[in-house]
């Protein structure tokens, strides 16, 4: 991109989430880095799978993909305490805190002014409880990208671009149980 459109650092939970919300910020003249930092994400191979589609949203689209270190236990003992919170409860915000801290941390590094996230995109993800959080970090950028169709548009380019499509948040917690509601 043109150097005259301002950078953002791209927190990107999975490929699907980044589709429609990437798109959208390119709409919006800015040039895009994607930032994979997902400690959260359980097991392993899970998170591999989704970094894996991520780096082929980032061919796709032409755009940049830093990955974060993966250190499960580091995001285990920043939640410790919350384990047992419910889906959308606090564990969630603590979790949020630790992505966008990173990603901020990160910016700062790279010299990119800007950041956001693409977990408003999510259905199941309350955006203002995002923004509060984002808020406490300099440079954050305010998108819900759940507007303007984003997530169903998220569904229509994941099947276009054949990328996974998880079904769960992320972490061990949000896993859903067979035969348990």
């Amino acid at each position: 991109m043109n150097s005259t459109h301002p950078k953002i650092l791209l927190h990107t939970c999975c490929a699907p989430c980044a589709t429609a919300s990437t798109l959208r910020l390119l709409k919006d003249d800015y040039d895009v880095t994607f930032f994979f930092s997902n400690s959260n994400i359980f097991p392993r191979e899970e998170y591999e799978k989704r970094l894996e589609n991520a780096r082929k949203l980032a061919d796709i689209l032409h755009l940049p993909l830093i990955e974060d270190d993966y250190d499960h236990t580091s995001w285990r003992q920043w939640i410790r305490g919350l384990e047992r919170e419910p889906e959308r409860g606090k564990r969630c915000e603590k979790c949020f805190q630790y992505s966008l801290k990173r990603t901020s941390n990160k910016a700062k590094k790279l010299n990119i002014p800007f950041i956001t996230t693409t977990l408003t995109i999510s259905p199941y993800k309350i955006s203002p409880v995002i923004f509060r959080i984002g808020r406490q970090f300099p440079g954050f950028v305010e998108y819900n990208f759940k507007k303007k169709d984003g997530y169903k548009e998220s569904i229509r380019l994941s099947r276009k671009w054949d990328l996974y499509r998880q079904n769960y948040c992320g972490c061990e917690f949000s896993m859903k149980v067979p035969g348990k509601k």
